[in-house]
């Protein structure tokens, strides 16, 4: 007799455990981060745009953090603001008052720690009355180099840091959110302050298209979708992202990238069901997957009496079981191939009615992809934003599964016990990636979060605040805006 295999349905959306989450970020906000951060105190500054802005887009930062406490936020913000303009990451580096032209260069100004701070206090609701606007303006133009990148601090008159496009896309956050869309010299206070050399910019980040579409750190590397998000957005702050292609005889040497939809294919391309940092893909990540996995031997006892188990040449071919099928003559307590982790607590397994009643309770859904940031790397939760918001800053928000990857982000590497997303299925939380996995969430389509900005990575609340902000210091509000 014929054995007849069921096939079991995929699993229904798994929800995000709101609480957890909120719970996490509260315990961050509220009491001191593990001791794995320590080698990041010198980096505070993005630290709290974490977590500030991850309990904004869980609607909790009212409710969790007090207007008291909102504010003593701000002021410490303020407190890491260099008299030269531009902040710093932490206060460590601060003098205070013996502070003088001899010991500045142990205190710069620090590029990404300025979007940071700039960006969290719209998430506050500052005014913004106390920036040092002009200063920052004329700080920003010195970090460019004559090749169009920028580095991360000025000490003595030398650019230093690195030069990829993480620098150019915060300069141009910085120079969105202090002067909008506008272009050319802006009088300040009476004097004239430069603006960078956009042209010069957007010749950088086209040096650094790769061929296969992607956007590298620097010519002739292999592309990244954090680099190419990067690149993307600072096209998207300064109005120069080239969303469609002209005709041939229309050169753009000022817009980029210069091929959108080859940049559109590699982003699509991104997306992956290789979920297992187990397997045979390169990766760093080892875990204990494997003594989840069962062996031909363990198969072959329990696989119908006329299919051959695998490994067994003379049979192979004719008795091939599916994973698919595979899931419904398993054991209930062992794993299909290929699935390289137990259901988590909090997240539904694949059977007909959610409790595991119909073959082996696995949690496995095919309907399940996540993004990686390389060619041949298996999917992790940051790559859900960067590539996922990449393709929103180029419009093209529908050509990604987004509900493959709200599926990954909750079913796989939402942590079901401390709440906050890992980097893979089975890692725990951290700061990084919980942030992100919460953006990821939105920019794909799920309503238990708020609206986020895919060009600013804040909500769409904070982003707006800027109005007002730019209304103060008589600046009109783009009207297709970033």
């Amino acid at each position: 007799m014929a054995h007849v295999v069921e096939v079991a349905p995929a699993m229904s959306m798994p929800q995000l455990d709101k609480a957890r989450h909120v719970k996490y970020w509260t315990r961050c906000v509220k009491t001191l981060l593990p001791h794995q951060y320590i080698s990041l105190d010198s980096n505070r500054m993005y630290l709290g745009y974490f977590i500030l802005a991850a309990l904004d887009v869980l609607h909790a930062l009212e409710t969790v953090c007090s207007e008291t406490e909102r504010s003593d936020f701000a002021n410490w913000i303020y407190r890491c603001q260099c008299p030269g303009g531009g902040f710093r990451m932490w206060r460590g580096t601060d003098f205070g008052e013996l502070a003088n032209d001899g010991n500045g260069k142990w205190d710069p100004a620090n590029v990404p720690a300025t979007y940071f701070a700039l960006v969290t206090l719209l998430i506050l609701g500052d005014d913004f009355k106390r920036i040092k606007r002009k200063q920052t303006l004329q700080w920003l133009r010195k970090m460019q180099r004559p090749d169009g990148s920028f580095g991360e601090t000025l000490v003595e008159g030398q650019i230093e840091g690195g030069m990829d496009p993480r620098y150019g896309y915060c300069v141009a956050g910085i120079r969105y959110v202090l002067r909008g869309t506008m272009s050319g010299p802006l009088n300040l206070d009476g004097e004239e302050v430069q603006d960078i050399a956009v042209d010069t910019l957007v010749t950088r980040i086209r040096q650094a298209e790769a061929f296969d579409g992607g956007i590298a750190d620097q010519p002739f590397n292999e592309p990244h979708a954090g680099y190419t998000f990067c690149a993307l957005g600072a096209l998207n702050f300064v109005g120069r992202l080239k969303k469609a292609e002209l005709p041939p005889s229309v050169p753009s040497p000022q817009e980029g990238p210069s091929n959108p939809q080859e940049v559109v294919r590699w982003l699509v391309y991104r997306q992956t069901d290789s979920l297992d940092p187990d397997a045979n893909n390169d990766s760093e990540f080892v875990g204990d997957s494997m003594s989840a996995k069962i062996t031909d031997r363990e198969l072959e006892s329990i696989l119908p009496s006329n299919a051959a188990p695998p490994g067994h040449n003379d049979a192979i071919e004719s008795a091939k079981v599916t994973d698919r099928e595979l899931e419904n003559i398993l054991p209930t307590h062992a794993p299909s191939p290929g699935h390289n982790e137990a259901p988590k607590q909090g997240v539904e397994p694949s059977g007909h009615d959610g409790t595991g009643s119909h073959g082996a309770t696995t949690g496995f859904d095919w309907h399940c992809a996540g993004m990686n940031g390389r060619t041949n790397k298996i999917a992790d939760t940051c790559y859900a934003w960067w590539s996922g918001a990449s393709l929103h800053i180029l419009g093209q928000p529908t050509l990604y599964d987004r509900e493959a990857v709200q599926k990954y982000l909750l079913g796989k590497t939402q942590h079901g016990i401390l709440g906050g997303f890992g980097k893979f299925p089975g890692d725990l939380p951290d700061l990084y990636h919980s942030y992100l996995g919460l953006t990821a969430l939105s920019i794909a389509g799920s309503t238990e979060v708020k609206k986020v900005d895919a060009g600013m990575c804040i909500s769409e609340d904070a982003k707006a605040r800027l109005k007002n902000v730019w209304k103060s210091w008589g600046i009109d509000s783009p009207q297709d805006g970033p």
